[in-house]
């Protein structure tokens, strides 16, 4: 079994023979998942904690499902109403998590970094379900999960990422997975949602979607997080859904079987185009939530194995 991790907190630490070990289980998943019985055993007499300090409905709905499937006690905490509000540090969450003995701890987070803390803290494994700005690995990984079934493979595509590249953990982490499979990997959005020196990080950086969707094999458009700005990074959702938009002109620079991708949740009229988004023979973005619940089922059967392993 090539997965040598006792944490799953970004994409930035695997080799790509672990991505392509997750992606290969994920797909037994699907068959599951889409058969009469849907449940495993792997995590049967575990118990997985879900923490949310973020509001989130399809992630933390995914990491849920996955979890029963598999046979886990699942119980998601209400870190909203939690003693982290009353002053509680996080440290001292963590040793209160010990103190039950979790085996799997998913973690959602507005602070970068703050998931790796608890890794370090706590006696469990941990899966990063998007930390601030810096990663959602299990989301890159449904990405390519989607990728790889619809192209037959994920080494050498072209990859376009379009949109509010600056707020996004997710783009982060599908530049790192993307570029592990040697793929070319093109930002496009305004020089404002475009982070500084994101042209060192190995990618192209195009304002133009005229020039960054030509011939691309994969559109994926990104949300505008208004929730995380804190100026006037757009003119207006008019003007940027005119110039950044995904409509069926910009998407005819892509090749004619591009397949269009989109994390969710969809601003439909500023981001995409309501049509384009339903377009059964473009786009994927129901195949990604699909692919979401059994990529999550693979990272947590895998990580359950080392922790069994280890002890």
């Amino acid at each position: 079994m090539a997965f040598r991790q006792d944490h799953l907190l970004g994409i930035e630490p695997l080799a790509p023979d672990e991505i392509t070990t997750i992606l290969d289980l994920a797909e037994t998943y699907v068959d599951l998942n889409r058969g009469s019985q849907k449940h495993g055993q792997a995590l049967k007499g575990l118990t997985q904690i879900n923490m949310f300090f973020e509001n989130s409905t399809r992630t933390l709905a995914s990491f849920e499902i996955a979890g029963q499937r598999l046979g886990a006690d699942v119980m998601n905490m209400a870190m909203q109403a939690s003693s982290i509000k009353k002053g509680e540090t996080l440290i001292d969450t963590a040793l209160t998590l010990n103190a039950m003995h979790p085996d799997l701890l998913v973690v959602r987070h507005p602070h970068s970094g703050a998931v790796d803390l608890l890794a370090q803290k706590v006696n469990a494994a941990v899966l990063n379900a998007g930390d601030g700005r810096h990663e959602h690995p299990t989301q890159a990984l449904l990405d390519a999960l989607t990728i790889r079934r619809a192209k037959g493979r994920l080494h050498r595509l072209t990859v376009a990422i379009c949109g509010d590249i600056a707020h996004s953990r997710v783009a982060r982490s599908n530049i790192w997975l993307l570029g592990k499979m040697e793929s070319r990997i093109r930002l496009v959005g305004p020089p404002t949602l475009i982070p500084a020196g994101a042209a060192d990080w190995g990618v192209e950086v195009h304002h133009d979607m005229k020039a960054g969707l030509a011939d691309a094999d994969v559109v994926m458009m990104l949300r505008l997080q208004r929730e995380r700005m804190d100026g006037g990074f757009i003119p207006s959702e008019r003007e940027y859904y005119h110039r950044y938009g995904l409509d069926a002109e910009k998407l005819g620079h892509a090749k004619p079987d591009a397949i269009v991708m989109h994390p969710g949740p969809m601003n439909r009229g500023v981001e995409i185009d309501g049509t384009i988004a339903d377009d059964i023979n473009r786009s994927v973005i129901q195949e990604q939530v699909e692919m979401g619940v059994a990529v999550r089922m693979a990272a947590m059967d895998l990580l359950a194995q080392n922790r069994r392993a280890r002890v």
